[in-house]
Parts: C-alpha cells; sequence; structure tokens
C-alpha cells in the first residue's frame, strides 16, 4: 500500500529547500560580525564555508545540512561572498562525515539549538491538532509544526517525520470534530440515520439518493416535492445548531466527504465518521433545499407574472382584424358627424344612414372587450392562473418562517393571514385584511367588486413576498441565501477593527468627506476641460453634432500582414490529438495532480482517467460515452476520478496552474503585463432535461438555454467561468471571476461589453481599488453626474443627468467600506449581494448610496473615454479577445450538438470548468509552439517584429483532433520534450 501524504511535492519544497532569490538570501542569510568570528575559527575555506552554510541552515529552514546536499549556487556565492570564499571549495567539505557532525554539535551550542525531542513532537502534534481543526490543508498544517518546532527553538526534523505528525493530527482533528457533532444526539437517532444509506422500497432508492436528486426546474409539483424533502429532513430531528460546534473548516471538509461519498462506500466507515457524514448531509440539505425552494417559489411568480404579459399580448396580436374593424368604423363614424356638421344636418340621421346605429350598439361588446383586454392588469391575467398557484402556495407558506427588519410588517401580517386560510380551508377573506404592503393599483383591483378578490389579494401578496426575498428585505429561518444583508458580509465588530488599525486595502480612504472633496474637484476639472476640447474639436475620434457628443468608430488595428503570418503559423503547428495535448500540458505544468482527492489529499493515481474526465465535461459528452469513445479506459476508472477528485475547488486550482504556467511563458508577455482582463457570456442552447431548467431570453432566440459567463486575461489566459440564466443580468457576475479564482493574475483594470455595465459596478470598482472599463453602446444617450446643475456647463448640458446626491453617499461610507472589504476579504459572493442591492424599483439606502458612487465614478470613466482614444481601443482590443476565444470554446463543446442536457446546476458548473481548463490548456500549448515557430522562423532570417506578433493569437484549432477515438495510453514520441513543428519544404530543407 502506497505511504499515504500530508504534502504536494511544491509544499514539501517551500517548507524544507533553500531559497535562491535574493530578498531571500538577504533577510535569512546575511552574516554577523559574530557568526564571522565563529566561522573564522575554522582553518580551511572548504571548513569555513560548509560551517558557515551549516549555520545558515540551522537558522533557517531550521535543518541540518543532508549527506551529500549541495546548495543552490546562488546561496553559495552569497554566503561565500561574505567570508571571502570561492563557492567552488564546497565541493571539499563534509568529506569526512565527521567534520559535518563535529560543525553542527558546535553549531547547536552556538545557535542554542538542539534536536527535538519527544517533548517537542508532542508539542508540535498538538499544533497540528489545532491547525487541523480549523482546516484540512496539509500545507497549513505542516506550516504550523515548524512553527512550533521553531518556537521551542529546536531543529527541525526530517520532512517525513513532520509528514507523519501532520497526519496524526489531522486524523485528531478529524476524530474530535466527529465526537463534537455526535455527542448530543441520542445513540439510537444515530443508528436510525443509517437508513438513509439504504434502498427504501418504497421510492425504489436510498433516501439519500432521493434528496440529492430533487428537481431544479420550476414547476408547481416539484416545489411541492421539495417541501416535502424539507419535511422529512426536518423530522429526523437534527438539530442544524450543531454546525456552530466545529470550525467552518472543518465543518466544509465533513461536507466535501460527504459530498463525494455514496451510499454503498458510506457503509463501509466506522461508526463515528459515517453518522458525522450522515448528520452533516442532513443538515446541509436541510439548508440547499431550503433555498432552492424559496429560489423555485421566486421565479414560478417571475414566470407566472412573465406568462400574463405574455398573454396579454397575445390577445392583442388576436384580435388585430377587429381593432381594424372598430378603428374604420371609428373613422367612418367621424366623417359621418364632420359630413353632418358641414352641411348643417342633424347628427344621428346621418351616423344612421352612413354607419347604422345599429351597427354601432353591436359593436359595443367587441370594443369594451378589447378595452378590457389592452387595459387588464398583469396581476387581474396572473389571477387567471390561480388554480396552478393554489397547489404550492399553501404548502410553500406553511413550510417556513418569514422574518423582518421591520416592526409589525403588514406582509407578514398578509402570509400569516394566508397560512390561516390555508388551514382552515376557507376560501373568502375576512372584512379586514392587512393592505399596506400593496400598491394603491392593486388595492383597487382587489377591491373592485362588493367583497375583496381572494385570488387577486393572494397573487398580490405572493409577488409583494417574492420582491422583498430577492432584496433581503424578508428572509427565512434556516435559509443560507435568503438571509439579512449584514448577514452575508463580514462581521460588523471585524470591519471596525481593521479599519481603526487602517487594514482594509480599499481604493478608498476612510475619510467620506476627504473622498468626496477630492472626487468632485476631479470631476468638475475633467469636465470643465472636455467642454473646452468639444468647443475647439480638439477630441481625437470625437465630434460635438447640436451639442451632442458623437464616437466615430474604432477602426481594426490588425494589419494585413498580421492575417497572414498567422495563416503561416497555424500551418507549422504540429498535429496533436487532444489526448496527447493534455497529457503533454500534464508532464509540463502537473495541472491534473491539483485534482486532489477529498479525504486524503492524493494526486489521481490514474491521470489518464482524470484526464479523460475532464474532457469529457469540456467536450459535452460525458463520461459514460467518453469511456466508450477511448482506449484503455473505462467508465468505472472515470466515474471514481471524478467523483473523490473533482470539485469546484480542484477545479479552480487546476485551472490556476495553466494559468500561471502561460502567464510565466515570455511569449505571453507580447499580448499583455496580466494586469487587464475581460468577460463576457456565451449563450448555449439547453435540451432533453436542461431544457425544463433552462430559461429563455429572446435576444438569443425562443429556446432555452444557459450562458457560461467567463473572464480572460489580456495574454489570452482563462481564470473563470461560471453558469449563469440568460436572463439575468450579467453585471452582477462581473466581480465574481475576479475573485473567485485561484491564480497569480495581478487584474487591475476590467473590460466588459453594456451587459456587464452598471453604476453598481462602477461603485464596487472604485472602492476595491480596480479600474472598470465597459464598452458601452449608445453612449451618447447615457447623462454625465456633476455635483452641480447643469447649467455650470452651458457647452454640454445635453449630456448631463440628475446631480449627486453627495449627502446620501457620505452617510452611508461606511456602509459602503464595510461592503467592499467583505468583497476584498471574499466573505461574501459579489453577485449574491449585487442582486439583491438591485431587486426591487425602490432600493435600499445602501443600494442608492452605492449608485450615486457609482454615478461618480461612470461620469469619471466617460469623460476619459471621450478624451483618451488610446483607452477606447485598449478596451475594444480586450473585448475581441474574449469574442474570439469563444469561437474555439464552441468546437470543443461540440458533442450533442454543443447543447446543454444536464439537469442540475453543479453539473452545468462541471461542463463549463472543464470546458474552459480544456481551451487554457489549448491556448498554452499553442503558444509554446508558436514561440518555436517564430523562432525557427527568424533562425531562417525573417524579420517578424513585435508589434506584429502582438496581433497573432493562440487560438487556433485546425491541428488539434477533438474527433473519434480518444487513445489515453500513446507512448510519447517526442524528441527533445517537443514536437517537431511542420515546416514548409524551403525551411525544411535549411533546418
Amino acid at each position: 500500500m502506497p505511504k499515504r501524504k500530508l504534502l504536494k511535492d511544491q509544499d514539501r519544497r517551500k517548507l524544507v529547500d533553500i531559497p535562491a532569490d535574493e530578498e531571500s538570501l538577504i533577510r535569512h542569510y546575511s552574516l554577523s560580525p559574530a557568526d564571522r568570528l565563529e566561522i573564522e575559527l575554522r582553518r580551511r575555506n572548504h571548513n569555513r564555508l560548509g560551517f558557515a552554510i551549516q549555520l545558515c541552515l540551522m537558522r533557517y529552514p531550521g535543518r541540518v545540512l543532508g549527506a551529500e546536499e549541495t546548495p543552490p549556487r546562488a546561496m553559495l556565492k552569497f554566503v561565500a561572498d561574505q567570508i571571502g570564499a570561492a563557492p567552488a571549495e564546497f565541493a571539499l567539505y563534509a568529506r569526512r562525515e565527521e567534520t559535518r557532525r563535529d560543525h553542527m554539535a558546535r553549531l547547536m551550542v552556538y545557535l542554542d539549538t538542539r534536536s527535538a525531542n519527544p517533548q517537542d513532537r508532542r508539542a508540535a502534534l498538538l499544533a497540528a491538532i489545532q491547525a487541523a481543526s480549523l482546516s484540512d490543508d496539509g500545507a497549513v498544517i505542516a506550516s504550523s509544526l515548524v512553527t512550533a518546532f521553531r518556537e521551542r527553538g529546536v531543529l527541525l526534523p526530517a520532512i517525513d517525520t513532520i509528514e507523519r505528525i501532520g497526519l496524526a493530527g489531522r486524523a485528531a482533528a478529524r476524530r474530535r470534530a466527529e465526537k463534537t457533532l455526535l455527542e448530543s444526539i441520542p445513540f439510537d437517532k444515530l443508528q436510525s440515520l443509517d437508513k438513509l444509506l439504504e434502498v427504501d422500497l418504497s421510492i425504489g432508492q436510498t433516501r439519500f439518493h432521493w434528496l440529492r436528486s430533487a428537481p431544479e426546474a420550476p414547476g408547481a409539483s416539484n416545489l411541492v416535492g421539495l417541501i416535502e424533502r424539507i419535511a422529512f429532513l426536518r423530522e429526523l430531528g437534527i438539530d442544524p445548531t450543531l454546525q456552530a460546534r466545529i470550525s467552518s473548516g472543518r465543518w466544509d471538509q465533513i461536507i466535501r466527504e460527504g459530498n463525494a461519498t455514496p451510499a454503498w462506500l458510506a457503509n463501509d466507515f466506522n461508526a463515528n465518521r459515517r453518522h458525522a457524514l450522515i448528520v452533516a448531509q442532513v443538515i446541509k440539505l436541510c439548508q440547499k433545499l431550503t433555498d432552492d425552494a424559496v429560489t423555485m417559489f421566486i421565479k414560478l411568480m417571475g414566470k407566472l407574472f412573465s406568462q400574463a404579459n405574455n398573454r396579454k399580448k397575445r390577445r392583442q396580436m388576436d384580435c388585430r382584424a377587429n381593432t381594424a374593424k372598430a378603428l374604420r368604423m371609428f373613422l367612418d363614424t367621424i366623417t359621418a358627424l364632420q359630413s353632418a356638421n358641414d352641411y348643417g344636418r342633424n347628427a344621428l340621421e346621418v351616423l344612421d344612414q352612413k354607419v347604422g346605429w345599429h351597427r354601432l350598439l353591436r359593436m359595443k361588446p367587441e370594443l369594451e372587450s378589447m378595452v378590457d383586454d389592452n387595459e387588464a392588469s398583469p396581476l387581474v391575467v396572473a389571477g387567471e392562473q390561480y388554480a396552478t398557484v393554489g397547489k404550492y402556495t399553501g404548502a410553500f407558506l406553511q413550510a417556513f418562517t418569514f422574518r423582518s427588519a421591520r416592526r409589525h410588517d403588514p406582509l407578514l401580517a398578509a402570509i400569516a393571514l394566508l397560512k390561516q386560510l390555508y388551514a382552515e380551508r376557507r376560501r373568502t377573506l375576512p372584512d379586514r385584511i392587512p393592505l399596506t404592503h400593496l400598491s394603491q393599483t392593486d388595492r383597487r383591483l382587489i377591491f373592485a367588486q362588493e367583497k375583496p378578490d381572494r385570488r387577486l389579494y393572494e397573487i398580490a401578496t405572493l409577488a409583494a413576498l417574492r420582491d422583498r426575498l430577492r432584496s433581503a428585505d424578508i428572509w427565512v429561518d434556516g435559509s443560507r441565501s435568503f438571509r439579512p444583508i449584514d448577514e452575508h458580509l463580514m462581521p460588523r465588530s471585524t470591519f471596525i477593527t481593521m479599519k481603526e488599525e487602517d487594514r482594509l486595502g480599499l481604493g478608498v480612504q476612510g475619510d467620506g468627506a476627504q473622498w468626496l472633496a477630492e472626487a468632485r474637484q476631479m470631476l468638475d476639472f475633467n469636465f470643465q476641460r472636455l467642454a473646452h476640447r468639444a468647443r475647439s474639436g480638439k477630441l481625437e475620434g470625437v465630434r460635438l453634432e447640436a451639442g451632442t457628443l458623437v464616437v466615430t468608430p474604432t477602426a481594426s488595428e490588425v494589419p494585413m500582414a498580421a492575417e497572414e503570418l498567422n495563416a503561416e503559423i497555424s500551418d507549422m503547428y504540429p498535429l496533436v490529438e487532444v489526448p496527447d495535448l493534455l497529457r503533454e500540458m500534464h508532464e509540463w505544468t502537473g495541472f491534473a495532480d491539483s485534482f486532489t482527492h477529498v479525504r486524503t489529499g492524493d494526486v489521481p493515481k490514474n491521470v489518464s482517467a482524470m484526464l479523460a474526465g475532464v474532457l469529457a465535461d469540456a467536450t459535452n459528452l460525458g463520461p459514460k460515452r467518453m469511456a466508450g469513445a477511448s482506449k484503455g479506459i473505462s467508465a468505472h476508472q472515470i466515474g471514481w476520478m471524478r467523483t473523490f477528485h473533482a470539485r469546484s475547488e480542484t477545479y479552480r486550482a487546476a485551472q490556476a496552474c495553466i494559468t500561471d504556467a502561460h502567464t510565466r511563458h515570455p511569449h505571453s508577455r507580447l499580448w499583455g503585463d496580466g494586469t487587464t482582463s475581460s468577460s463576457d457570456g456565451q449563450f448555449f442552447r439547453a435540451s432533453d432535461r436542461a431544457a425544463k431548467r433552462g430559461d429563455i431570453n429572446l435576444h438569443y432566440g425562443s429556446e432555452p438555454g444557459s450562458k457560461f459567463y467567463s473572464h480572460l486575461s489580456d495574454q489570452y489566459g482563462y481564470f473563470s467561468i461560471l453558469p449563469i440564466s440568460p436572463t439575468e443580468s450579467e453585471a452582477a457576475y462581473v466581480l465574481d471571476g475576479l475573485f473567485d479564482q485561484d491564480t497569480a493574475l495581478d487584474i487591475q483594470e476590467h473590460f466588459t461589453d453594456t451587459g456587464g455595465a452598471s453604476d453598481h459596478i462602477f461603485g464596487l470598482f472604485a472602492l476595491i481599488g480596480k479600474r472598470f472599463s465597459p464598452r458601452l453602446r449608445n453612449l451618447k444617450d447615457r447623462k454625465f453626474h456633476t455635483f452641480d446643475k447643469c447649467d455650470a456647463y452651458p457647452a454640454l448640458s445635453n449630456h448631463i443627468g440628475a446631480p449627486i446626491n453627495a449627502d446620501l453617499i457620505l452617510d452611508h461610507w461606511d456602509d459602503l467600506l464595510h461592503l467592499a472589504a467583505s468583497i476584498t476579504t471574499r466573505s461574501v459572493v459579489p453577485s449574491t449581494i449585487l442582486k439583491k442591492l438591485s431587486a426591487t424599483p425602490k432600493q435600499s439606502h445602501l443600494a442608492r448610496a452605492l449608485r450615486e458612487l457609482g454615478r461618480i465614478e461612470r461620469s469619471l470613466f466617460m469623460i476619459e473615454w471621450y478624451s483618451s482614444p488610446a483607452l477606447r481601443r485598449r478596451c475594444q482590443a480586450g473585448l475581441n479577445k474574449g469574442e474570439a476565444a469563444h469561437k474555439l470554446k464552441r468546437a470543443v463543446f461540440f458533442h450533442e450538438r454543443g447543447e446543454i442536457r444536464d439537469r442540475s446546476f453543479e453539473s452545468q458548473a462541471f461542463r463549463a470548468s472543464g470546458l474552459n481548463l480544456v481551451v487554457s490548456a489549448i491556448v498554452h500549448w499553442n503558444t509554446v509552439y508558436l514561440d518555436r515557430a517564430i523562432t525557427q522562423l527568424k533562425r531562417e532570417g525573417r524579420n517578424i517584429p513585435d508589434t506584429l506578433l502582438k496581433h497573432i493569437s493562440p487560438l487556433s484549432w485546425e491541428h488539434i483532433n477533438l474527433t473519434g477515438i480518444y487513445t489515453w495510453d500513446a507512448e510519447n514520441q517526442m524528441s527533445n520534450g517537443f514536437r517537431p513543428l511542420r515546416l514548409p519544404v524551403g525551411l525544411r530543407r535549411a533546418a
């Protein structure tokens, strides 16, 4: 059985390897006068150098020099220069093992250190247990061990010993967490939980599978099904507050293991481990299903009113013939009345003669019907579907407890009334009902008849509940997503401490008044300068027409020579099968090792199966059909790798591994320095089961689907992707990609198109200290916002909108800082809070303050956009890269006609992550061979300037075979680690 490891190879090296960078050498290996004096006591140069090297290593990283170990040349030279020795003399040191040991003993006395004894190891074990109680990360645990040894002034033991202690500490922390989680649960209840792992004959599956396979498509029966599952979980009697008894890091690890563990495998675990996994899954599933049920209710109510509006439009279209007929009669009536008036005749006689009085009367009912249809409120039309709404409303309201920050909230009173009506099976409303949560229009419709309309009242109340749930104005007990906004942010006490200690690290200062004063001055100066340049005709590519600024579209900067060179280089790429490409990428970067085992942290033992699973996601083929299309890989092997190694965090780590390798490649610097990025959504149609879950956005056609929203660096390196609904605003997800990623990229400026822009996004980018540069459509119709009235800038008065509400920003400055700090510290997912802030027409004070701040930043940006052709070109170039990369994604995601067929969001997220990873692998592989092709052409005397090379993208795929039989056990036949280029005949002879 292979030895279990705590650390990855790079983590082991980080702990005990000798640093070679200049900063570390200076910090750790600068010798003091006392050190030099002690070193000089040694007789020969090589002994002095070896003694000095041992001294340095025993200080940092705190270990002894290994037998036959040679330090890095940079470290040898740095130390040798300080004592006047030559680095080469180290080769003579320690030929006698006795000398090395004698020096080590002397240095222990000089440095007042010693080897670790059992007490030291026990202290290190306690430190490992403490660290492992907070995190399962082997590197974190090992680091705590090393710190414990150093604090006790002892030398580090061998790295294998450190790993053994760390593994023991992690195992002890796991056992403690399991015991803490279970200690208050009666034994008989724990035993009854095991039944969740057994097949229930009444449903033909295990209860756990039934709970996990809850439907996601919005529908009345599906919502009732979710509520049934929630009721089942509650009947188990597991207290959700048990989660708070262990750390969040340990809880998350138990959840990850439970998510990956099938029922048949859990039965083989020891009782405590098995029961802890079940308890954690019960609590997590109850929270998740609660969120799913509330989300489905919100979608159903939105769908109800959307369908009502569509029905109203269809009715108007259906009665077009009658409308034309009525308009013709109306025209005839006017003509008859005009004729009677002109000739002084009796109007009624002429009307009866020309049109027909009885004909007019017959038309009256039709006209009344058309008017009613045209003026019908969406609430009234939605009321026609009350029978469907009634199928789930009672169960939904009874299943949850709703909370509000408002005292005596009328909406909660209305919900309580509806609960009572459903419980008592009453159809009519009482005489007195809560109404102040409804608009005046809704109230008039409800009381249009003698008695209040129960149908309209209920639907209007449910619509109000939907809006307030979305904005976090109403929240739900037992939910993670539908909580008060403050609970999503970092604790207020933590924020106050960070602010007082000046540790917020934001892009604005803590003094809101000072920031506003500077912003006001900057905005006024920039606007005055823009107005002057506009009047003088000094804006390049911009003209002033009738008081309106008009921007000339940016012309393409790609020269014809670049297109010709791109075609030439594309023909030079080696032909490659996609499995071989992925394996070569793993050999170069080790990205497959990022898919660690959910419990042990081990790297995949079957790399081919792991790569096949990734390709199955990327090509939309799926694991079973990938096994059928592969040689050397079975469906069981792919399934095992996906179950225990493929998770969102491991996909994210693998993505970072490839993207960081791409960033380090010298050729990538021709495209950018890695500080700018762009994001865009790509629509994929949904079919089969996914079609029921998918949403329809008429911008993409009448078929349902999903969007993959991805982020791309200026070097063509993808670093984030997530599936979103095509009906959702992309703006809410712009910041998600910048923070939910593990690459070394330091993005300072981000580009989007209009769909990714909003005033809230402008405001947040300013708060976190990054630059937001969207390409805004219909720019001339967008207004500037200034602190002064528009008459202060008469030349551009057409462009000036409402003034900035500076007082609102100042009043909520701390709240804005709190929000931004919560995002930068990853306490909250940006899209979660942004969707709540923009959910209702009547926004909260925080949402309005953020909008006002965003208006300042957008106005400054628009001024620069009009003034700077370089900004317009930079933004256009950044977005062009993302749009060009969409074609490569479409080519890779080709199975099942490129349609999404996964029912669950998690499966779609895996598809998206696999697609991003494989496309990133192709981009980096192409970059490597693009660089080799350029080198070959230059070797033949071609002069290819960098200004031309920056237009050659690594997005070609014609040389990659993406289809056919996938072979995963092919031998590597490359010489020097690279495939030969496909050279034209002339170049081949010369080479």
